[in-house]
Formats: C-alpha cells, structure tokens, sequence
C-alpha cells in the first residue's frame, strides 16, 4: 500500500482498540488488579461488537434483513464448547484448546450459513427475515431438547471457563481480526461488488456481477464471525444455555447495527459498546422490585437515541455538533499558494520551484552598427 493513500480516518478504530487492548494487558500482565465486573464486561463488549460488525456485512452493507445472527452464534458455543470438553482431559484449558475449539465452532457457524443461504438469500426483504429467524428458533430447539449426555438438553451444556484475566485480551484481538477482514473486504472490488447488489440488484446483474456469488460469500463470512462470537461466549461462561439464544437477542444484535448506521463499521462497534454497558449497569442498578423497570429504561434510552439521530428538528445541531464536525475545528489546514495575504512585491513569501536569490543569465551576442553579429553573420 502506498502511503499517499493511507488515511488516518479508515484505521482508527483499530488505534483505539489496540491501544485499550495493550493499556490493559499491561495493567493485567505487569500483576496489576481489574474488578472481574470490569473483566467480564469487557468480555461482552468485545463479543458484542464481533457480532455486530458481523450482522454490519449482511444487513449494512449487503442490504439483506437477517434475524437468524443469534442462531450462528448458538451453533458456534455449543460446538466449540464440546470441542473443549473433549479436548480438556488431554490438553487443558489453554490456548490450544481454545483455538481448535474456535476454528471448529466457527467452521461449524459458516457450514451452517452456505447451508441456510443458499436457499435463503433467493429470497428478499421480509420473507429472509422469516426464514432466518425460523432458522435461529430451530437450531436453539435442537440444543434445547437434545440428550445430556450430547449437549446437555435443557440445563445447557457445561464448558470450561477460560481464564479471566487472559480472555479479554483474546476476545479484542479477535475483535481486531474481524475488523480486519470486514474492512478490508468492503474496501476491495468484492465489496464494491456487495454495495452494488445492495444499491440494485438488477444493474448489478446486468454488468455481470455474480449475485448470487457475493451474497453468498457475505452470509456465510458473517455467520463464521458469528460463530466465533458464540466460542467466547462459551469460554466466558461456565455453562451454554439454548434459551440465552432466541429470537430477542438476534433483536437486540440487529438494534446494534441499526443504532450505529447502516454500513458504518464504527457506528456498530460505538452503538454494541454503549448497549452492552447499558444492559450490564441496568441488571446491576435495577435489583429487586426495581428489576422491572430495567426494559423499560432500556427502551426509553434507545427511543430517545433513535430520535436524536433521525430528528429533522435536531439536524442541523447534529451536523454542527457532530465528531466530524468537532475534528475539523482543530485541525490545521495546510497553506494555499492562491491565498496569500497582503502580498506587495514579496518575493521571498511567493512559492517558486526557483529560489529567487539565485541570479539568472543568458549569453547574447552583440549586434554591430552595421546589422551585423560580431561573429560575422548577417541579420
């Protein structure tokens, strides 16, 4: 990549996550002390966003209705949370077994999505919606009413708790790999191919994009980030539960991606930091009798958020107020050479590609009185 075409604005996120991530190892690794709320919080944030930035593939930039995401996520703990299972009496709950329990429950996720899109994505608009969230409710009640002895059946499947001071740190570098991989694919002619299928199909088609092709490689990409979700979340609980997994959590993944704009990477990851945190302190503020009115502040939090951003009363508060907005005020705008302020004759304020100290000369001849050179010719 050459460097002229390196923006700052199109790696930001990966400076602001990476620098949390390493600020925090140190604090951990150097035998520093994090409440384990914060520890397991961080947890869910960094699986919020690989979730949301994966549903960000199909329904931002691919413009397909999916309420099935919850559904790949399930897949991928209950797999990858077996593949622990079998795999701790011979090799521990170390990173070995937490890499080949995440490459099999993320594998597992994307079989799952070629199986379910290539039927599906024939589809548009509502009728997907249906067939994926009928897809979430089936596979959740295949784990729910399967033995004990296979996945546990209704009390869930008993996994292995990875370590809590580790996981975290595993959880944002993974959320750094699917940044990587969304991005750069949006960035390529693939995503321009995926963009184009979204603005419209039919000229889409007609310049000879593979449709069928790009829908495909979206969905079954946005189900494996899914599934590896799904493995985190299965190593940063001591049980997998099918009911954590119905049709209210594939909402709420989808709130995530609407919340923070429509094909915006960086508003879905800001909008599954802010709803997670919101969800954690609601469940611990709200105890006892007051547990009620957790949804329904919930819900009043993000009525007043979708208003702010779809107000035409507030645009133009918006548009002044915004982060963009706030960043061109503080940075420097380079020199124009047109605009240059009180110029009177100042050579050394005028940009030259000759620095104009340097005396320049040309050789002439001298003419006689006659009309002729002094080298003999003639005029």
């Amino acid at each position: 990549m050459r460097l002229g075409k390196f923006k700052i604005k199109h790696y930001i996120n990966y400076f602001v996550i990476g620098i949390l991530t390493a600020v925090l190892s140190a604090i951990v690794l150097s035998g520093g002390r994090l409440d384990n709320s914060l520890l397991f919080l961080l947890e869910k944030v960094a699986i919020s966003i690989i979730l949301a930035v994966s549903l960000s593939l199909v329904v931002g930039f691919l413009g397909e209705l999916s309420l099935g995401h919850a559904g790949f996520m399930c897949v991928g703990a209950y797999l990858g949370g077996k593949v622990a299972v079998l795999l701790m009496p011979t090799l521990g709950n170390g990173l070995i077994t937490f890499v080949i329990s995440l490459l099999a429950g993320s594998a597992a996720a994307a079989i799952c999505g070629i199986i379910i899109g290539i039927p599906a994505l024939r589809l548009r608009g509502d009728y997907l919606a249906i067939v994926t969230l009928a897809f979430g409710e089936i596979v959740k009640s295949l784990f729910q009413n399967s033995s004990d002895e296979s996945f546990g059946g209704s009390l869930g499947l008993e996994t292995p708790r990875y370590d809590k001071k580790y996981l975290f740190i595993i959880a944002f570098v993974l959320v750094l790999v699917t940044l990587a991989v969304v991005q750069n694919l949006m960035r390529s002619k693939h995503g321009r191919a995926i963009t184009a299928i979204r603005d419209n199909e039919i000229a889409a088609r007609a310049t000879g994009t593979n449709v069928t092709k790009y829908k495909l490689l979206a969905f079954t990409l946005s189900a494996a980030f899914a599934g590896v979700a799904g493995v985190l979340y299965s190593f940063s609980n001591y049980t997998v539960q099918s009911t954590k997994f119905g049709y209210n959590y594939s909402i709420e993944i989808l709130v995530m991606v609407v919340l923070g704009g429509m094909g915006s990477i960086n508003g879905s990851i800001i909008a599954a930091t802010l709803i997670t945190y919101l969800n954690t302190k609601l469940a611990t503020v709200l105890t006892g009798d007051l547990a009620v009115l957790q949804n329904l502040l919930y819900a009043l939090i993000l009525i007043a958020i979708v208003i702010y951003n779809n107000a035409p009363a507030l645009k133009g508060f918006r548009d002044k107020y915004n982060f963009g907005a706030l960043m061109e005020k503080f940075k420097k705008a380079s020199p124009d050479p047109a605009n240059i302020k009180d110029d009177k004759a100042k050579w050394d304020v005028v940009p030259t590609k000759i620095s104009m100290d340097e005396i320049l000369s040309i050789d002439f001849v001298p003419q006689n009185e006659d009309n002729t050179w002094e080298n003999g010719g003639e005029n």
